[in-house]
């Protein structure tokens, strides 16, 4: 029997997918890729003849499950328009029939699933007595990673920065408001992340703001906002300095600037990589070994993830979870 098509748009994905599901889904997510579960091949971004961006983010989770793909659509000439400047769905399809269930807007599970991911992360790699974040960049996923942080460690004090001084105030007097937290806003990185214990780049930096100098002893680094071959927000020294994560070894080798770029420059070679997060979910590799050491979780978001948090709404929206 032909089952409807199912239309999720962002507010009840924002009600269904709260970041106490998340957290678990996406660990649980990265751990079957690593296991070999999950069939994800190479993601394309293609330049339509106007400039605007087309992405297509494929990925299968396995038989008698789901499989789908995030479309994306990047028209950077939107801003000052009544249209964002990214915009897209995920198409989730069952894996028995080939049919499409369900579609549901990009943006919403591109913002919760990309904190969660972080989240997972944070919770294999920070000391466990971690209590202070520094948020570099104050944007939806400054939000989404604050959430994902205060749920996987008693976070205690917030500092921010952005290159929009305006909008680190904004945030920070948020923050204080809502979640009762102490929180500030800086106008350096240094002067943001210098004393934190867990350090999230989540800016729309194409060149590096955050060093080796700006990072104490056994922190722990979520770095987001870059994700192409040429673009980072962690400087060479830092990346060198640190125990390495990806999400993704595979699209971390091909992808990712913050690992590209200083492995050009001679700092480093793949071995630099210790494992991906599902590796250590999976007891295949070690994580966090010290207090003094500094971790890095480089995350370029997977089309896993997005299908995966598609199949859970969409299970939810039918009651069957």
């Amino acid at each position: 029997m032909k089952t409807e098509l199912v239309q999720i748009e962002a507010a009840e994905i924002f009600r269904s997918l709260t970041m106490e599901a998340c957290v678990p889904l996406m660990a649980d997510t990265l751990k079957n890729l690593s296991a070999g579960g999950t069939f994800q091949p190479p993601r394309s971004v293609h330049v339509l003849p106007g400039g605007g961006l087309f992405g297509f983010m494929p990925a299968y989770l396995g038989p008698d499950d789901y499989f789908g793909a995030k479309v994306v659509t990047g028209f950077h000439s939107n801003q000052g328009t009544e249209y964002p400047s990214h915009m897209g769905s995920v198409l989730l399809f069952d894996s028995k029939y080939g049919a499409l269930r369900a579609m549901a807007e990009a943006g919403a599970v591109t913002q919760i699933r990309t904190g969660a991911v972080s989240g997972a992360a944070t919770g294999l790699l920070a000391r466990r007595d971690a209590s202070s974040l520094a948020l570099i960049g104050a944007g939806a996923q400054a939000r989404s990673h604050l959430a994902a942080m205060c749920l996987v460690r008693p976070i205690k004090r917030v500092t921010v920065w952005d290159y929009y001084p305006q909008a680190a105030e904004a945030l920070a007097k948020e923050i204080r408001e809502t979640r009762g937290l102490e929180a500030s806003a800086c106008l350096t990185v240094e002067d943001t992340a210098k004393d934190a214990d867990i350090v999230c780049t989540v800016s729309l930096c194409k060149e590096p703001v955050l060093y080796a100098r700006h990072v104490k002893p056994g922190a722990h680094i979520n770095a987001v906002g870059a994700f192409t071959p040429t673009t980072r927000e962690v400087a060479s020294d830092l990346v060198a300095a640190s125990k390495l994560y990806a999400d993704s070894r595979e699209a971390m080798l091909r992808e990712c600037g913050e690992y590209l770029v200083p492995k050009a420059e001679g700092l480093l070679n793949d071995s630099h990589i210790r494992g991906e997060i599902g590796e250590i979910l999976l007891g295949r590799c070690p994580g966090r070994e010290n207090d003094s050491e500094i971790t890095l979780f480089d995350a370029l978001g997977l089309a896993s993830e997005d299908v995966a948090c598609a199949k859970y709404v969409y299970l939810k929206k039918l009651g069957r979870l």
